[in-house]
């Protein structure tokens, strides 16, 4: 298939960052002009979120969106996302890059903290923040910095993903019980991380609740997240096509489901 011969061409609005959306709101708009395609703008967060029931096959789940940027738990409720809990400061996938830097692990860090975790069984104690359905983690990045040239990086990277992993499935769990939803899944590049998703189905398996990993490849970033939101907004009528590296996951009226 070539370009022009696609129905409409979509790209990410935001959140991001502003020279990342302005390099594909540029090109898309280009693009629309020269081959008079229609144009979508996508919320970045919904598409993580439709990818993943797409290709889980889960209709109606509590979503634990985890990636560098945002870390969210959310539930679809009369044509909107609803957040239900997020982080009060620094998303999880920020977390493991600031850790492992300290480290001296090259970005992205989180899949050698895994690799390191995985050494380990060694438990060092490390804060627990975590209030209803919000978390925190600018403290314990601060905790864990300390720790690092005292403790085996193997050690910390254990202790860290039990702890963080802990509080975003225990956030969770308590969104399911509100929504009295019994199925989980787990979207965003962090999504990846074979431990995070082991803790889940364990949770959900307690609960007599479904859980479905999503495929490592639609985990983190990518275009065809980005292609299938558009296609399911194909109907929208947007006035507003500009970038929005604040847009919020639970300001877009999802009037396709």
């Amino acid at each position: 298939m070539k370009l022009k011969d696609n129905d409409l061409l979509a790209f990410s609005q935001g959140p991001g960052i502003i020279p990342a959306l302005k390099v594909g709101y540029q090109l898309s708009t280009f693009l629309s002009k020269k081959y008079k395609k229609k144009l979508i703008g996508v919320n970045h967060c919904i598409a993580h979120l439709e990818i993943a029931r797409l290709y889980t096959g889960m209709n109606d789940p509590v979503m634990l969106y985890v990636s560098g940027g945002n870390t969210q738990v959310i539930t679809y409720y009369n044509k909107s996302y609803i957040v239900f809990g997020e982080t009060q400061d620094i998303g999880v996938g920020n977390l493991l890059d600031k850790t492992g830097r300290r480290m001296g692990i090259p970005f992205p860090a989180g899949p050698e903290i895994e690799k390191l975790a995985m050494k380990s069984k060694k438990y060092i104690e490390l804060p627990y923040s975590i209030k209803g359905m919000d978390v925190s983690f600018s403290g314990l990045e601060t905790f864990v910095s300390k720790l690092i040239g005292k403790e085996k990086n193997e050690d910390i990277a254990f202790s860290l993903q039990e702890t963080v992993f802990s509080m975003l499935i225990e956030a969770s769990e308590r969104a399911m019980a509100y929504c009295t939803k019994n199925s989980l899944v787990i979207t965003g590049g962090v999504a990846a991380n074979k431990r995070i998703n082991e803790m889940g189905k364990i949770m959900c398996r307690d609960r007599k609740a479904k859980f479905s990993p999503i495929p490592i490849e639609f985990a983190g970033d990518n275009g065809a997240m980005i292609a299938y939101t558009g296609y399911l907004m194909r109907n929208y009528k947007q006035e507003d096509l500009e970038i929005r590296p604040r847009f919020r996951t639970d300001t877009v009226e999802i009037n396709y489901r």
